[in-house]
């Protein structure tokens, strides 16, 4: 099931129709004991109201924070290595590839995500900016995977390349993260055959396009998410985008105008022009 939030409120999309939810609060959801048998339950019992499917989605997020991973795809290992090896980063990234201990780090606030069909930013003193496509799990505060979502880790390389310190400028400002269309509520994890789709239009024109799949993350999801739960609460669950496996070429850089699809198999496509 899919769980979407709009200006008129949140609804689950089953099989084509919407059904609307009492509940106004996204948080108060994500803190059920059981999220996916209390939205099967408002399937069976509420009317469909089929017009909130043309209604625009906002982030479907509360008051969540976001957290992120880094370098948990083999070409992710590559791109950090290739771009940090002026600044000695090349062994560092290495490491943080192999080491038991993930790399986690905070990505953004609530009022900082961009939602569907909302703009993204690049940073003003940036000159090599990239998107990053990323399965992005829902994570209640008991620490339990209960659902997904597409999620767009924008990123300055040139920032982070220059020096591995510099990693939160080139990675946390405002609208440097989106998500949605909306959540998966699942009580299985993603199969690894998922794919992942990155599409970069500009001016209508395809510019850049790739793709992966879940079998490629090196990390286990659960694992990510007990080491970032680690002496760390989260009392209104928390979102963690596990990393990119799509990198595009050096020679590639986002401008203003650019839009940013993401696909990601069972959730959807996550559409974004570029501020």
């Amino acid at each position: 099931m899919l769980l979407y939030r709009t200006a008129e409120g949140l609804f689950v999309q089953h099989e084509d129709h919407a059904y609307p939810l009492e509940e106004t609060s996204l948080d108060a959801l994500i803190a059920l004991r059981d999220l996916h048998a209390h939205l099967t339950a408002a399937v069976n019992t509420a009317p469909p109201a089929d017009h909130l499917l043309h209604a625009p989605l906002l982030a479907p997020i509360g008051n969540q924070e976001v957290w992120a991973s880094g370098v948990t795809y083999y070409n992710s290992r590559r791109a950090r290595i290739a771009e940090s090896k002026d600044a000695g980063g090349g062994d560092f990234y290495d490491r943080v590839y192999t080491a038991e201990r993930p790399e986690l780090f905070f990505k953004a606030v609530a009022h900082k995500v961009a939602g569907p069909d909302s703009p993204v930013k690049i940073r003003s003193d940036a000159t090599w900016s990239v998107p990053e496509p990323e399965l992005t799990l829902v994570i209640n505060p008991r620490a339990e995977i209960i659902g997904y979502t597409v999620g767009n880790d924008m990123s300055s390389r040139d920032i982070e390349g220059a020096n591995p310190l510099y990693l939160p400028q080139a990675k946390v400002y405002d609208r440097s993260c989106a998500l949605g269309p909306g959540l998966l509520i699942s009580t299985e994890p993603m199969p690894t055959a998922t794919s992942i789709q990155l599409d970069i239009l500009r001016a209508g024109h395809t510019e850049f396009s790739g793709t992966t799949t879940l079998a490629e993350l090196k990390r286990d999801p659960a694992t990510l998410v007990e080491y970032l739960f680690r002496d760390h609460s989260f009392p209104y669950g928390c979102f963690l985008l596990t990393g990119t496996g799509i990198v595009p070429p050096d020679s590639f850089t986002l401008q203003s105008g650019d839009e940013i699809q993401i696909t990601i198999d069972d959730i959807g496509t996550l559409i974004n022009a570029v501020e």
